[in-house]
């Protein structure tokens, strides 16, 4: 006799605002089911969560939920007001005599249980509610965005319980690793409607493009099909006026059908611009090391970035990757030894905090207000990588309602939040991102669409994530910070790193040993050549070599002044139309100055290495 399902949900009907969230939607958990649970950002997934626990009741519908069945949800924002610490919360619905539960999640998650509420951050009370839930192992776990605010060793740790529970589960997450290694059903949500397919997240994109296919063939198919009727309700029906107004009806009624289709939400239409070309160099660090107190964040490490080099900083949470981060890009010092960035850098940096929002204003004003996008005497106008752009047009890029363009900061939701700084550093040119968590919270999509932007930018990256799948997609030098002090520098995205280290793609990285950490493979952005043992006579520079050392970064400056000149002329649209010929002549020698540029960047490297080695 088959099992009664854990839960059930019927005809279920939501509606806010006005417009309806949820339309009759039907769904089935039942026990041993692993799902996960997709859409766009804004679809309303943890709104379905909180129907599913019984925390948001539907507007119409029936939830029914098996005798017996205990049910536990993830809240991404939960409410510990009645609690002094992280582990009187966690432990507030368990046994005493089960406390060694949450001592082991504790563990595994990476937070202090005594650490006060008051004096916890965003991502300690999450991973407090992550630990109670996996404590208390209902029957049915709904688990909303659980891997935030946790880094690689944290995420593998909670993938090996969730791999070996007995509970079923409903997992939301952008973590597409996460998702595949753990899935056995997928749940897609979509404009109000919940597809189910009995396959995991692996073959979620296949599918979901099959299911818009064939949307698309319908759709092209009714378009034909009304044309037809409405041309033959113009060249027949007068004759036949009386006989055939069942076929009018009929016409009306599939364009009806026409007007009531809900379109699906397209992706947002973002796109980055590199503007002029950093030098060859963009950062050099050598020897720096930083501490605070007794405590060693960096020993004395050497990185060289170059331009369009993609750097990944991995480790766990609290080990010294945004201090590194900071150290490079100037914002902080190192204790010791010395970091030289390059020319023409033009950095955008997205912070793993969103400290740039204000939560208090709007969506408008936190454009329009930001000095970098304003347009003198427009307060409708904002400037969008040298081009004047209303407010509503913009937002609308990065697929905000104009509803929404008066709403406060702090009603969005934290994948809105991330698209809306990601359209304040997309407003400017750069050629140097500084991405800190930038995947949290984003939707798949926009995910793709971020990872394409970044494989089509001309500048250099630098990226701080836990995202093992993005670091794959994006990096070509991983920076490991494996604690104690220690960073190493290893070529190719996670999976490569991992690789070198002979461990597992999809494992937590070993405790770092006392012995010397094993050498790096060589790669573009790794550490400055070793210095040869002793410099033969051939290697020494000669007096000429010397003197064009000395001569090139004045012509490298000029170069890159002539450059900018160029550049700023041609950005003009209508000079093709106006003045061609002045056109062609600035494009040759743009054409010419970039080649003389890479020229002598280059000839500054081989003689500036040179002149090091002897």
């Amino acid at each position: 006799m088959a099992q009664a399902p854990l839960l059930q949900l019927s005809a279920i009907t939501l509606t806010f605002g006005g417009n309806p969230l949820f339309d009759g939607v039907d769904l089935v958990v039942q026990r041993g089911d692993r799902l996960a649970l997709v859409g766009r950002n804004g679809s309303g997934k943890s709104t379905l969560m909180k129907v599913l626990a019984g925390m948001v009741e539907q507007d119409a519908g029936s939830r029914v939920l098996s005798p017996g069945t205990s049910v536990g949800y993830m809240d991404q924002h939960p409410d510990l007001s009645r609690f002094e610490t992280l582990g009187e919360f966690a432990l507030s619905d368990l046994d005493p005599s089960e406390a060694y539960r949450v001592e082991m999640a504790a563990e595994g998650l990476k937070f202090d249980p005594d650490t006060r509420v008051e004096a916890a951050s965003g991502g300690e009370r999450r991973r407090a509610a992550l630990a109670k839930l996996m404590a208390e192992a209902p029957e049915l776990m709904l688990l909303d965005e659980p891997t935030n605010h946790l880094d690689i060793e944290a995420i593998a740790w909670l993938e090996e319980q969730l791999k070996t529970t007995r509970s079923a589960f409903v997992l939301i997450s952008h973590d597409r690793a996460f998702l595949r290694n753990l899935t056995r059903g997928t749940l897609w949500l979509d404009r109000g409607e919940v597809r189910r397919q009995e396959k995991g997240f692996e073959d979620f994109e296949a599918w979901r493009d099959k299911v818009w296919e064939e949307e698309d063939v319908a759709r092209h198919k009714l378009d034909r099909k009304i044309k037809a009727e409405a041309r033959w309700a113009v060249e027949g029906i007068s004759a036949r006026r009386k006989r055939n107004q069942g076929r009018v009806r009929a016409l009306q009624a599939l364009r009806q059908e026409r007007s009531d289709a809900i379109r699906r939400q397209g992706a947002a239409e973002m796109s980055l611009d590199s503007g002029p070309q950093s030098g060859k160099r963009v950062f050099e660090a050598k020897e720096i090391s930083k501490s605070y107190g007794d405590r060693t964040i960096l020993k004395p490490f050497s990185l060289r970035v170059l331009r369009g080099d993609r750097v990944a900083f991995v480790g766990p949470n609290g080990v010294g990757k945004t201090t590194l981060l900071k150290m490079l890009t100037g914002e902080e010092a190192p204790d010791t030894g010395t970091v030289t960035m390059g020319t023409g850098i033009e950095m955008a940096v997205f912070d793993q905090n969103r400290s740039q929002l204000d939560p208090d204003a709007t969506l408008w004003d936190s454009l329009t207000l930001d000095n970098s996008m304003r347009v003198s005497g427009q307060s409708d106008q904002v400037m969008v990588r040298g081009t004047p752009r209303h407010v509503v047009g913009y937002l609308k890029d990065f697929l905000f309602t104009e509803a929404q363009a008066r709403a406060p900061v702090r009603a969005l939701s934290g994948g809105e939040k991330a698209r809306l700084l990601l359209a304040r550093i997309m407003a400017r040119q750069s050629n140097v991102l500084v991405l800190d968590e930038p995947t949290n919270d984003l939707d798949i999509e926009t995910l793709d669409l971020l990872q394409e932007l970044i494989d089509d930018y001309d500048g250099t990256v630098l990226l701080v994530s836990h995202d093992r799948d993005f670091l794959d997609r994006v990096a070509s030098t991983t920076v490991a910070m494996e604690g104690d002090g220690i960073a190493t520098v290893y070529a190719g995205g996670w999976s490569d790193y991992r690789a070198q280290r002979g461990e597992g793609a999809g494992a937590a990285p070993e405790k770092p040993k006392t012995e010397k950490p094993k050498a790096a493979k060589p790669s573009k952005a790794a550490e400055k050549p070793a210095a040869k043992p002793a410099a033969k006579a051939a290697d020494k520079l000669s007096f000429t070599e010397k003197h064009r050392l000395e001569a090139l970064p004045a012509e490298i400056a000029k170069l890159e002044s002539e450059i900018g000149k160029l550049s700023q002329l041609m950005s003009d649209p209508d000079l093709f139309t106006r003045e061609p010929v002045k056109f062609r002549k600035a494009t040759e020698a743009l054409a010419q100055r970039q080649e003389a540029l890479e020229a002598a960047e280059e000839e500054w490297l081989e003689l500036e290495e040179k002149a090091e080695a002897s």
